[in-house]
């Protein structure tokens, strides 16, 4: 398998095809699944052939045949997003993994493609619980194991740059306020507690 532009193991390299259902027995009619395998069954053709777009609409087609009750309902959505991440529509993909996920809370390979969609994103925080929770299910997929540490690093860097964003338009917001009484915040300063991580002011 080959590694995606964020340095993510790219799960949709090996085939669209995903986990077999956990064998719940669903309400949907037979005839509603026996068509939904089908469109998925040829959805997965038009994923190895790279029609992506053919594919989207036969998983589509196959979500709609069958209900929430069909655990196959869950791999149809983790596909799709497969297809997605191969065009690059990272939030398509966030969506789709996430309809995955409330079908089949463990469901590791579709909390995988999203944490790589959530990294793409910039969205650090997320993909690192995502993929925390991939080696909670899978402790031995090193793909997953070796990401903890890059997503980790860029999950404090994200939050240590919202800080100092949020600290920014705080001083624009106090500087227009003691403006109007010849002050400014800059005859203050902000010493960060190294550990707490909050800030006292200081005159």
């Amino acid at each position: 398998m080959a590694k995606n532009e964020t340095g993510v193991m790219d799960v949709a390299e090996e085939t669209a095809a995903e986990d077999e259902p956990s064998g719940a027995v669903p309400a949907t009619p037979t005839e509603s699944i026996d068509a939904a395998l089908a469109a998925k069954a040829e959805g997965n053709a038009r994923f190895l052939h790279a029609d992506y777009d053919g594919a989207i609409d036969l998983y589509s087609q196959a979500i709609e045949l069958v209900g929430d009750d069909c655990d196959e309902r869950a791999t149809f959505y983790a596909n799709r997003a497969a297809c997605h991440a191969k065009l690059g529509e990272h939030e398509l993909v966030v969506d789709d993994c996430s309809s995955a996920i409330a079908l089949r809370p463990d469901y590791a390979k579709a909390l995988h493609r999203r944490a790589a969609a959530r990294e793409a994103l910039g969205e650090c925080e997320g993909a690192l619980q995502d993929m925390k929770r991939v080696v909670e299910l899978e402790p031995s997929n090193q793909s997953a194991v070796s990401s903890l540490p890059r997503l980790d690093a860029a999950a404090k860097a994200k939050l240590e740059q919202q800080k100092e964003e949020m600290m920014g338009k705080l001083k624009d917001l106090g500087n227009s306020v003691l403006g109007r009484f010849g002050m400014s915040l800059d005859n203050f300063k902000a010493v960060q507690d190294p550990g707490t991580g909050s800030y006292n002011i200081s005159f």
